[in-house]
């Protein structure tokens, strides 16, 4: 798939691709883990990432055939998080990319966030950062039916967009996100971030490693 020509939308990812929070989401994580008593591999986690944290544990307990409700870890996993974000003074946003979201705003691109985290998350972000005067909309995964690598966020983020699907490109950091990207058919940046060297991004239509590249092509 070729870039569009007639460019109007960008979707980005949040987590890994606007704010460096794979870290601290990786920890929460670990400790709900061993809070529970399960042993989970890197190769298990891996296939976890950009997926909605509902999705990740409802995919869990099915694979460790656990007695546990999927939401009690949700939350019990968020709050480690808020813990993370609140505390940590080095949190910040990945480098370049609040250039780069000044620069397709001020090229008059319509911007919208398409995440995986819940939107208590997203707007924490936003706050911080002061981030919502950029963007149009904003999409959390946990409120659709199905998380990504599913390609409905996509879909739906060009449609509140008002903005064909092929005048849109996604930014993404995850194979799944990837994934969704690909199969919801809208053209799909895969930016390697640094701290999710364990994704391939092998599938998107072109790889980069600094925000400063997609200059080039918008």
């Amino acid at each position: 798939m070729n870039l569009p020509k007639n460019i109007k939308c960008a979707i980005f990812d949040m987590d890994g691709v606007i704010i460096d929070s794979e870290e601290i989401h990786k920890k929460a994580y670990y400790e709900t883990f061993e809070s529970i008593k399960v042993k989970v591999s890197d190769e298990l986690y891996k296939t976890l990432t950009g997926s909605s944290t509902l999705n990740a544990f409802q995919k869990l307990v099915e694979y460790f055939n656990l007695e546990l409700n999927p939401e009690d870890l949700v939350l019990a996993k968020r709050k480690r998080y808020v813990n993370y974000f609140e505390n940590d003074p080095n949190l910040h946003l990945v480098d370049g990319v609040e250039e780069i979201i000044k620069y397709f705003y001020q090229k008059g691109l319509i911007l919208i966030l398409a995440s995986s985290s819940a939107m208590v998350n997203i707007n924490r972000v936003f706050d911080r950062f002061n981030l919502h005067q950029y963007f149009t909309a904003k999409i959390s995964g946990a409120d659709l039916k199905e998380s990504k690598p599913n390609p409905e966020i996509f879909l739906k983020a060009a449609k509140l967009a008002s903005t064909p699907k092929e005048n849109c490109f996604v930014i993404e950091d995850s194979d799944n996100g990837v994934k969704a990207a690909n199969d919801a058919g809208i053209y799909v940046f895969g930016y390697q971030n640094p701290l999710a060297a364990d994704q391939t991004l092998k599938n998107a239509n072109k790889r980069i490693k600094s925000f400063k590249e997609l200059k080039e092509f918008i």
